[in-house]
């Protein structure tokens, strides 16, 4: 049995996006034992999307893909008035405007993107 304690790392993203498919390679090939979230697949809420805010230190408007074509096609604009709250409730109807890859690690994290910005989240852990 080995005395290292086990790596933990949580990726919210879409497999078909490569950014997603090389965050997860790059935890992976670092050890990291990885909790996959589809978030177009599964049902995310609002709280969840708070906790993934906080822990990016930014509002919900930090983690909308704006130039995502069904974001203009919904007439969604960052300066609308707004709160968070319905924002998140937005991003639940629509997770496909919701940034990615996002990592978390040890209560930290990410936007990966680039995926290579996962290796200054896993350096930050060490």
């Amino acid at each position: 049995m080995s005395d290292k304690p086990l790596k933990l790392a949580k990726i919210y993203h879409n497999p078909s996006c490569s950014k997603s498919r090389e965050a997860l390679k790059l935890l992976v090939q670092h050890g990291y034992q990885v909790d996959e979230i589809r978030y177009l697949e599964q049902p995310i809420n609002p709280e969840m999307l708070a906790d993934i805010c906080q822990m990016l230190k930014c509002g919900a408007t930090g983690i909308i893909r704006i130039n995502e074509v069904l974001f203009q096609a919904l007439g969604l604009s960052v300066d609308d008035q707004r709160d968070d709250q319905a924002w998140f409730e937005i991003l639940c109807q629509y997770p496909k405007l919701i940034q990615r890859p996002i990592v978390v690690i040890n209560q930290q994290a990410i936007i990966a993107r680039p995926a290579e910005d996962v290796i200054r989240l896993i350096n930050n852990q060490v």
